[in-house]
Order: structure tokens, then sequence, then C-alpha cells
């Protein structure tokens, strides 16, 4: 276990989602859990005591209540999509930092708002895509970065989709349309958008086109377009002028203590097109943290700083979830128009 950190941000927790059992489970190593609150007081106190919450956690019936303790510094939201707009706008009135769960918003619009009320009250937001906090990423960014070794980014294919049993297609958050209205598109659609645009550096596209074949739920919720009926699959694959990358556990790594992705530069065949020359080369990147608890670091340091030494929120990950977002919205209004392009306009 790494050494514990010289500044301890309080964190609070609203509701008690499956992915905040992720994120909660090391206690939110840097900043240990102060507070959650979740409809009821029995829900969240059998959630603090299945997840190993301190004895000093404070739990709490309502969601207001977590807000209103003075001693909450930030809040991680993991509610549905549709509550996101009230509770984090409430969380940055109350002066509360905020991690929130993607995706982010409904629509654009809705986020706007959101980042409006943090920036008028001067506090940290960040997005929990957790992959972006994972040493790796830096690490094939050097890569992409590399004129020598990748040259100019030429295309970049991204897919997510996982086998959903039908437990989850009937229940879950994310095919509810009263909850989470974008369904696929939103969730494991979100991290395809995210590593498209990291790639390129955060430039956005001119347009959005979706492509044929949107599944929808009896309820209207897109269940397949990235997809909640296929076998579990994170690829992601960037072409550039000189090399490529490859890498297939983009958004979950094979193992949490170390993650690998693959390089080829300058790819050739040999005579008689019988195999390949410059194969691609294997790279492993170990880490002693999981990349949500990297996640939570890095917002605790942005959070202190602020706090402690008179900073300013980072800006940069406001504007990348705004950009994902814009994006998604781009590919839901292609997908309603009959699949036709889509200007993005920021």
């Amino acid at each position: 276990m790494a050494a514990e950190p010289q500044i301890k941000i309080k964190f609070g927790i609203l509701g008690c989602a499956g992915i905040a059992r992720k994120v909660s489970r090391l206690d939110l190593i840097f900043s240990p859990t102060y507070a959650v609150g979740s409809r009821s007081y029995e829900k969240a106190a059998k959630f603090a005591k299945e997840n190993g919450f301190p004895e000093s956690a404070k739990v709490y019936g309502s969601y207001d209540a977590v807000l209103d303790d003075p001693d909450v510094d930030a809040v991680y939201i993991p509610l549905p999509t549709s509550l996101h707009i009230k509770w984090a706008v409430l969380a940055a009135r109350k002066k509360k930092h905020v991690i929130l769960e993607k995706p982010v918003a409904l629509n654009v619009a809705e986020l706007d708002e959101i980042l409006a009320e943090c920036e008028s009250s001067g506090v940290q937001i960040m997005d929990s895509t957790m992959w972006m906090h994972n040493p790796r990423t830096a690490k094939m960014k050097e890569f992409l970065s590399d004129d020598s070794l990748f040259g100019d980014l030429k295309s970049v294919h991204s897919c997510f989709t996982f086998a959903a049993e039908e437990d989850f297609l009937q229940n879950d958050i994310r095919v509810k349309p009263d909850l989470d209205a974008l369904g696929a598109l939103g969730d494991a659609g979100w991290y395809c958008v995210r590593s498209i645009l990291w790639a390129a550096d955060f430039e956005l596209p001119k347009s959005a086109l979706a492509l044929h074949g949107t599944v929808f739920n009896k309820a209207g919720v897109i269940i397949a377009c990235i997809s909640f009926l296929a076998n579990l699959t994170m690829d992601v694959t960037i072409v550039g002028t000189n090399g490529t990358l490859h890498l297939h556990d983009f958004v979950v790594p094979f193992e949490e203590n170390k993650a690998s992705f693959s390089t080829a530069v300058k790819s050739g065949l040999i005579d008689l097109v019988t195999g390949w020359e410059t194969k691609p080369s294997q790279h492993t990147v170990n880490t002693e943290l999981p990349q949500e608890a990297l996640m939570v670091k890095e917002f605790s340091r942005l959070v202190g700083s602020i706090k402690f030494e008179g900073g300013k929120p980072e800006k940069k990950w406001s504007s990348f979830s705004r950009k994902t977002q814009l994006v998604i919205d781009a590919v839901k209004v292609s997908i309603e128009q009959g699949y036709v392009p889509v200007e993005i306009k920021s």
C-alpha cells in the first residue's frame, strides 16, 4: 500500500449504486469516506457496513444531509443520470467539489448548468472515467505524441460491448427511460467516444454519423449501438502514418496491478508476402494502485490545492466531459433523425 498523503479530503457519497462499491471498496484510499447518504438511513448504514467504512464515517438517511454537513469537502455522485443535474448543482451551491459518474448528464444543456454552477462556486468537477487515470494512459500518449514513431493520426476504432443478463436488461437503471435514458450510448458509448477524443487530443470532430442497426428496448432505450448484447470487448486501435497502437482492455485492465498495450512502427510485409517485419511490440505498465484510487488521488490533490493553497479548479476535466457529451448528443440526434450526419458545435 502506498504511503498516506499529508492532505486528507473528506468525501461524501450520494447513493449506494453498484459502481460506488468499486470506488469505495478501497475506502477512497487517499481520502477516506467521511459520510454516505441514501434515501433511507438503513440502506446507507448497510452500505457502509458491507463496504468496510471506518466507524467514524457518518451515515445519513438523505442526500441533502450529506451536502449540509459542513465538514464534507467533496462528493462522489453515482446516482442515475436523470438526477445528476439536481444533485450536482446543489452540491456545487453548497461548495462541495464533485466527482460525477458518467454519463455526466442527459444532454449538454444540462451539463452546462452543472458546469456553470461549479464555476460560480469555485469547485472542482471531474467525471468518473477511471481509465484516464491509469498510468498506462500516460504511457500510450507518449507514443502517440512521438512523430517519428506514430506520425499523424489517421483513424481510431473503439469498441466496448458486454453481454448483459436478462435481469440487467429488465431491471438495471441503464435500461430505464426515467433514470438513464441514454442507455448503452451513455454507458458503454461514453467510453468509446472518450477514447477517440483522447487519441485526437480532444479536438472535436466536425460531425457525427450513427451507423444503422440501433436496437431499442420496449421502453425506447438504446440497448445496442455500442452494445449490451454482445460478448465482452474493450478494444481500441489507433492508426497513424508511421505507427499503430492496440489495446484490448481499455476500460477495465485484464489485471488490476498492470496494464499492457502493443505498438507497431513502420510495419511492412516480407518478401513473397509471407509475414510481417517490424512486428508489434508489447508494453506493460505496472501500477501499485487501481485506476479508481488514482482518480481519487488526483481529484483529492486538486481539491487540496484549492482548499489549502488558494488554487483554482483545473478546467481541463470539465472540458473533457463537455466534449464527450457533445459527441454523445450528436450521435443520439443522428439515430433519431434516421442516421444522418449531425454537425457538432462547441
